[in-house]
């Protein structure tokens, strides 16, 4: 297991020993700073712990104060090669951004802002991108390398930039390591982590779609985070942001490191199926993702709804309470003991009931 130093973003510290948080980025315009700040309270609802929006310019830099105004989260302001956004950013009262020191011109530039950051506690990221290292600039054509030597390459960058900041005393420093490949990023990521002590950002960039991004996320997040490698992610879908922090969660949830939710399991489904599974799992997410009552008192609760009375009861007999159904009713059970008979038209009505009694009963008796 990796150890990292300790970072403040907003009210959150990072690190090890700490929550991994859950970030996710607007795809907004930031000079409309009413539609963003409507995304991210989106966000908020969703989870999302710390929301990034993109900086391209100096309109976008003076929104970020409106912006701040009407959100509840950390605003991490996501620039480039202009210093002078940076410092304004950090003005308008953002509390992290990302940024590259070497990119942004002459070190009298980043003095600048590291005063900035100092004085206003706020933190920075530096992020490396595989599509576009420094590297790639020194090669014509096509690049042809292992992963090992494309994590060689990324992890060198990352440690150049961060090396600006160590010189200058910064040490509240994010650093991601990112490309649209499981190999890269899971050897980059790997061996900086070896090699520092400066927490990780962690994500695939460009996952893709919602199927083959959630698939290729899942595998790179989850082997990282296994090691205890990454003190904030972000599921990179070509989606709602909203939907990349429900993903995010999940992949935290299997890994047993956060819980938001319920525990939901359900079978597959076979030819002794008789009731609706599908239909009656996803009304019972709708109804619980959409009422954050409900979310607080289902979040860690173990919810069973399986499709038949052969196995369902024994399948889920560690669930608090589920279903197994039969033809066009199910065997309502907790605890794997078989309690009675329910029509399926009330399955959902019921479950979400009992989540209220199971709920409000554990939190009770945490008191």
């Amino acid at each position: 297991m990796y150890k990292t130093r300790e970072v403040k973003v907003g009210p959150y510290t990072l690190g090890t020993g700490h929550p991994v948080r859950v970030q996710s980025m607007c795809n907004t315009d930031t000079r409309n700073p009413q539609a963003t700040a409507a995304q991210i309270c989106a966000l908020e609802n969703a989870g999302c712990e710390i929301n990034r929006v993109a900086v391209p310019d100096m309109q976008a830099a003076l929104a970020l104060g409106e912006i701040k105004k009407r959100i509840h989260s950390p605003l991490v302001a996501d620039i480039h090669f202009d210093y002078k956004l940076a410092l304004e950013a950090v003005k308008q009262g953002v509390d992290k951004v990302r940024i590259n020191p070497g990119n942004i011109g002459a070190i009298a530039n980043t003095k600048e802002v590291v005063k900035a950051c100092l004085d206003h506690g706020v933190a920075i990221r530096i992020g490396v991108n595989a599509g576009s290292v420094k590297y790639l600039k020194s090669v014509a054509g096509q690049v042809d390398l292992s992963d090992d030597k494309w994590a060689e390459v990324m992890v060198q960058e990352a440690l150049e930039q961060a090396n600006i900041l160590e010189q200058l005393n910064f040490k509240n420093v994010v650093v991601s390591l990112k490309s649209d490949d499981f190999a890269r990023t899971l050897k980059a990521n790997e061996l900086f982590a070896s090699q520092s002590d400066i927490p990780l950002h962690i994500g695939l960039t460009e996952a893709g779609s919602f199927l083959s991004g959630t698939v290729k996320s899942a595998i790179a997040l989850g082997t990282l985070l296994q090691k205890g490698i990454g003190a904030t992610i972000r599921v990179s879908l070509t989606e709602d942001p909203a939907l990349q922090v429900r993903t995010a969660y999940e992949i935290l949830k299997a890994l047993h490191l956060r819980q938001y939710g319920p525990n939901l399991i359900s079978c597959p489904t076979c030819g002794r199926t008789q009731v609706d599974v599908a239909g009656t799992v996803k009304e019972l997410e709708k109804r619980i993702y959409s009422d954050k009552e409900l979310l607080r008192l289902s979040t860690g609760l173990k919810i069973a709804v399986m499709g038949c009375a052969v196995n369902g009861p024994g399948e889920a007999r560690d669930a608090a309470f589920g279903i197994a159904g039969g033809r066009g009713e199910g065997l309502y059970f907790e605890k794997g003991q078989t309690l009675f008979k329910l029509p399926q038209e009330k399955w959902v009505d019921f479950l979400i009931e009992k989540i209220r009694e199971f709920g409000k009963q554990s939190h009770t008796e945490g008191k």
